[in-house]
């Protein structure tokens, strides 16, 4: 797979990365999840995104994959509560323990990419998450320091000098970050990991999700309704089940300054197909505009945000 560098990091990592709080949060059996990390590395992915409270993510990665330590960039997420329920969150004592708790969970000595999870603007700005990071990386238990979050939080989190990394959410049904954050990054030369880049498969029914992600995919599928979005329309031929996905990841990866684009399953076959989709290139420029535009007018005055 062709690499980019993921901002000011130097890292190179895949257009396609995995993300795995299903691998935490649908509880597969780890044989299946150890195939599906295993069969993706084999691919050429090079990039696992997971964090501490995905709940057994990252042990299964650890166990799974831990011994290709070499062959992938690894990021996770800490400081909004230690996995006991204990200490108080984004404090220094939470961060730390996290990171600790994740090397060891992981089977690394060093965690490429340690992101703030989703911590809101007036926690950045007391400033004691943040330091408590660098403080991490001085130790060199975290190569690089970042932040996962949306809207003007991230927007605030991407003027830091210690921040080298955002994960936000960039798809078809959510381009708030698009125009908030983007020009920021690139500025910056930070790098940038799109979460959600699938948009939680919004163009099927609510009903057919896994109950932990209808909440999302409802907000998605009544924007992708609002939208009056085809693939057809768009230049993407084949059954919706194909196209859609297509689309979605062809979008996301359109956007200049995404360097990967992160992709939660389960289902090797469509992992597989992901990378395919990737593989075709950005979408025409006249597409993503068309797009835009769609996103644009249905919003209508009352702006639609990220999801958070």
């Amino acid at each position: 797979m062709i690499k980019t560098r993921l901002g000011k990091t130097d890292l190179q990592v895949t257009s396609i990365g995995l993300g795995g709080a299903e691998i935490g949060y649908l509880r597969p059996e780890r044989a299946h999840a150890s195939r599906v990390l295993n069969s993706l590395l084999d691919e050429g992915v090079n990039v696992i995104d997971t964090a501490a409270n995905y709940s057994a993510s990252e042990e299964i990665i650890g166990e799974s994959v831990g011994h290709r330590r070499e062959q992938f960039v690894l990021i996770s997420k800490c400081g909004s509560v230690l996995p006991d329920g204990t200490g108080k969150p984004w404090t220094e004592e939470v961060v730390a323990k996290t990171i600790d708790r994740s090397l060891k969970r992981l089977r690394t000595d060093v965690i490429d990419v340690m992101l703030l999870h989703t911590c809101d603007e007036e926690t950045l700005r007391k400033g004691e998450a943040l330091a408590a990071m660098v403080k991490a990386r001085e130790a060199g238990k975290i190569r690089f320091v970042g932040y996962s979050g949306d809207n003007e939080a991230a927007a605030y989190a991407a003027t830091f000098s210690d921040i080298a990394v955002i994960e936000t959410s960039i798809n078809i049904a959510d381009h708030t970050n698009v125009d908030l954050l983007l020009p920021i990054t690139r500025d910056q030369d930070i790098g940038v990991v799109a979460k959600r880049a699938m948009a939680n498969a919004a163009w099927k029914q609510t009903r057919e999700q896994p109950r932990l992600y209808r909440s999302y995919a409802a907000t998605y599928h009544d924007r992708l309704i609002a939208m009056k979005l085809s693939p057809a329309d768009m230049g993407i031929s084949g059954p919706p089940e194909a196209a859609w996905p297509e689309l979605a990841v062809r979008f996301t990866l359109s956007h200049p300054g995404v360097s990967t684009a992160i992709i939660g399953t389960l289902n090797p076959e469509n992992a597989l197909r992901n990378i395919r989709y990737a593989e075709k290139g950005k979408l025409p420029n006249d597409v993503v505009e068309r797009i835009c535009a769609a996103f644009t007018a249905a919003q209508g005055a009352d702006k639609w945000t990220g999801q958070t």
